[in-house]
């Protein structure tokens, strides 16, 4: 059974990415900021930056379960996703793009500023790039600056 990871920065277009790879290959997609809410996988809701904080450890566990119980392949869609432990992820693609059209998406989403500010350093910094490395976990880079095909 393969388990594929979509991650990156809020913004960058993994949902896109994602429901394109689960089509193409066939696979199930799991959105698991739906998930987050239904299964109150968090801690609390910050008022400031308007999301939950997830807790990470929930977040892993129920995840883990999903995949041992899956019959079929899985398309993760979370910039959380790449927390997984490597054993249980085939390959972890990692979306970026380009910090001015982000920073519009975010805006066009109704981000505040703080939100954007803290979105736009986390792609500046690579984070969800940093921790999946670190992770060990197969990656692939996807740059969805001038769209998804």
């Amino acid at each position: 059974m393969t388990v594929i990871v979509v991650t990156g920065t809020p913004g960058c277009g993994k949902t896109k990415v994602a429901k394109e790879i689960a089509r193409k290959r066939k696979l199930k997609y799991i959105d698991v900021r739906g998930l987050i809410k239904k299964n109150k996988l968090y801690d609390s809701y910050d008022k400031r930056l308007k999301t939950y904080v997830v807790d990470v450890k929930k977040l892993k566990k129920f995840l883990v379960k999903m995949i041992k119980e899956s019959r079929e392949g899985l398309v993760i869609d979370s910039h959380l996703g790449h927390y997984l432990d490597r054993k249980y992820v085939d390959l972890c693609v990692v979306v970026k793009c380009d910090l001015k059209i982000l920073k519009k998406r975010l805006e066009k989403r109704g981000y505040n500023k703080l939100k954007v500010r803290e979105n736009l350093d986390s792609e500046i910094l690579d984070i969800c790039l940093v921790e999946a490395t670190e992770k060990g976990h197969n990656i692939n880079v996807v740059d969805t600056t001038n769209g998804f095909k």
